[in-house]
């Protein structure tokens, strides 16, 4: 099992740039693909990004290519989303999550387990 636990969210404008961050503790994190996804009020939580276990390979929603990066420090268990450029409907909660295997899915219910998830709020 693992824990995972987002920081980084705040309040910013339009073209601002935010670092999220996802610290995982228990198993070994190098065992886990991971992702990014985001929900907004009333609406269903959206795949954003995700990585392999090694960090070879990263998948990005066509919403998000170009303006934001993941990336991870397995010697720190740790799994970053970089967001540039932000916009309004990049406003959400934000959530990381953890896949027990090599190749990150896109879809949220194939995700073992989530944090509880931090809020991006971008004003125009």
């Amino acid at each position: 099992q693992v824990q995972l636990v987002e920081s980084g969210g705040g309040l910013v404008q339009a073209g601002d740039s935010l670092r999220l961050s996802c610290a995982a503790s228990g198993r070994t994190f190098s065992s886990y693909a991971m992702g990014w996804f985001r929900q907004a009020p009333g609406k269903e939580r959206d795949f954003v990004a995700a990585i392999s276990r090694s960090g070879g390979g990263t998948y990005y929603a066509d919403s998000v290519k170009g303006r934001f990066t993941i990336s991870r420090d397995n010697a720190k268990n740790t799994v970053y989303l970089q967001m540039n450029s932000l916009k309004p409907e990049d406003t959400a909660v934000y959530y990381c999550a953890a896949h027990e295997g090599r190749y990150p899915p896109r879809e949220a219910n194939s995700y073992d387990y989530w944090g509880q998830g931090t809020q991006v709020t971008v004003s125009a």
